[in-house]
């Protein structure tokens, strides 16, 4: 099979630069393990672009789908970058129809201070949203992936939830309410974010809809990944322990589990679901809700 090359990352001809018709494209920002779970869903006969910060990161997981018969691209993309953004979207547009997008990046309270989760978790977020709503294909549909978290100290004063859902992007982190003196801490950030990430995601799905696709938000609560697991052995440790033994399930969740609904929001069967957020937390934002658990 003829092949090519994109950062040291075997990708398929099949993304038109031989003539052949050029599949349908799935963008994976972020490919960790819940990026790559979704990616299995999905991306089967498609080309799998995928995209994030750490190149080394990104293409290892490229070569892992690569090795399992998927067709994979990478570009290293920085998503609190507008440009690194912009061009992230026109790539995905040259490889062929934009049929999927899973935004599934961001740092958590443990691994960033508060300006750069902000930057990345929200700016970055409402980035994505912008640039991909002038590229997704017809009939396509996008999933972000935000946090449990986003729920855990909303709704915010309505001004506030409006001034997240409709600032203008370039506007956003000059809010008197996202200063970093504001907010006090990164859990704080992290929680605003993830608010925001639902609430930009409710708006944007007008633009999608304008080009005749859709747009979607998941909530997860505590998947065990590599990000998670960071923030279990940190300070909050014994917080997550006390998290686990008070929801209903009783059990943190799998990257697969959120494949699976993620692969539901992105497909057929949810053709009339767009500007939603679909939380799946294992009940503990009903354990929060009735006092079981407090923060």
């Amino acid at each position: 099979m003829t092949a090519n090359m994109t950062s040291g990352v075997t990708a398929s001809t099949t993304s038109g630069t031989t003539g052949a018709p050029r599949r349908d494209v799935v963008v994976v920002i972020g490919p960790g393990a819940i990026g790559r779970a979704i990616a299995r869903r999905v991306g089967a006969g498609r080309t799998l672009l995928l995209a994030g910060h750490d190149r080394a990161g990104t293409e290892q997981a490229a070569a892992e789908l690569q090795g399992d018969g998927y067709d994979t691209v990478v570009q290293p993309t920085d998503i609190s970058d507008h440009a690194a953004v912009t061009a992230l979207a026109a790539k995905a547009a040259s490889l062929g129809p934009v049929t999927h997008l899973v935004h599934a990046a961001g740092v958590s309270p443990t691994q960033a201070g508060i300006e750069r989760l902000l930057r990345v978790d929200l700016l970055g977020t409402a980035l994505v949203l912008d640039a991909f709503a002038e590229v997704i294909a017809p009939g396509g549909a996008g999933i972000v992936v935000a946090s449990m978290a986003g729920h855990r100290e909303s709704p915010y004063d309505r001004d506030v939830e409006q001034a997240l859902a409709t600032t203008p992007t370039d506007e956003l982190l000059a809010l008197p309410f996202l200063q970093p003196e504001r907010i006090g801490t990164t859990v704080h950030a992290y929680a605003l974010s993830k608010r925001a990430n639902s609430l930009r995601v409710q708006t944007a799905a007008a633009a999608w809809g304008r080009r005749g696709a859709r747009v979607n938000t998941v909530s997860p609560g505590v998947i065990i990944t590599p990000l998670a697991l960071d923030e279990l052995s940190g300070p909050r440790k014994e917080w997550f322990e006390h998290v686990r033994q008070s929801c209903a399930a009783q059990r943190f969740a799998t990257p697969d589990e959120v494949g699976d609904v993620a692969a539901f929001l992105l497909g057929p069967q949810a053709s009339f679901v767009t500007g939603a957020d679909l939380l799946m937390d294992g009940g503990v934002t009903s354990a929060l809700r009735t006092g079981e658990l407090s923060l």
